[in-house]
């Protein structure tokens, strides 16, 4: 997960898989709970160089982090994404591919997990197919030592399957939501990077 040390879009010194690992870390840890104070200074120095619209994306992101205020963005997650009773916003894959939470796609999902040697950590609250979740095991394999599971086909096997069907959906549900703020620009951060992460992937 994300921490508060500096982060920075890319450097000449990190390279392309640093740069997409750091991103999915930063999305991970911003849609899995309200970010703490330290994690927005972080994003807020962090802004992008570069006129692409994954780094208008981020610099819109750092400028939302500089002005944002802890209490009101944790406000805002837990209105959109926890409320009373059903969330306003899904964040779970199963909901965008069945329509009900806890279903076949998440069994499935699990079933992928395994083959990878990685299950859910007992302290995690939420379901694997959480789009937080996605986001740490995509940021695993980018990072991982083991041929089997560091490579652009494993990469792209898991990505295509368990997000690419529902995940731009999810992030245009969280843009479109007329509470959205400082998340919609989280959201726009992210539905930039995944069209970038498709592209890729349809070029490998």
């Amino acid at each position: 997960m994300t921490t508060t040390q500096a982060m920075a879009f890319e450097t000449p010194d990190q390279g392309e898989e640093a740069a997409r690992a750091e991103i999915y870390g930063v999305l991970a840890a911003l849609f899995y709970a309200p970010p703490a104070q330290a994690l927005l200074d972080a994003i807020a120095a962090a802004p992008a160089a570069g006129d692409s619209q994954l780094e208008q994306a981020w610099s819109e992101l750092a400028d939302a982090c500089r002005h944002a205020q802890q209490a009101a963005v944790r406000e805002e997650y837990e209105a959109l994404f926890i409320g009373v009773g059903k969330p306003d916003v899904m964040l779970y894959g199963s909901f965008y591919l069945s329509g009900f939470l806890m279903e076949k796609p998440l069994a499935e999902l699990r079933a992928d997990l395994a083959k990878l040697g990685l299950e859910r950590s007992e302290a995690m609250t939420e379901s694997e197919d959480h789009l937080a979740a996605l986001c740490e095991v995509m940021r695993h394999l980018i990072q991982s030592d083991d041929a089997a599971l560091g490579n652009l086909a494993a990469q792209q096997k898991f990505f295509d399957t368990h997000m690419r069907p529902w995940i731009l959906t999810c992030c245009e549900a969280v843009e479109g939501h007329p509470n959205a703020g400082f998340y919609r620009f989280a959201a726009l951060l992210a539905r930039r990077f995944f069209e970038v992460e498709m592209q890729a992937f349809d070029m490998a």
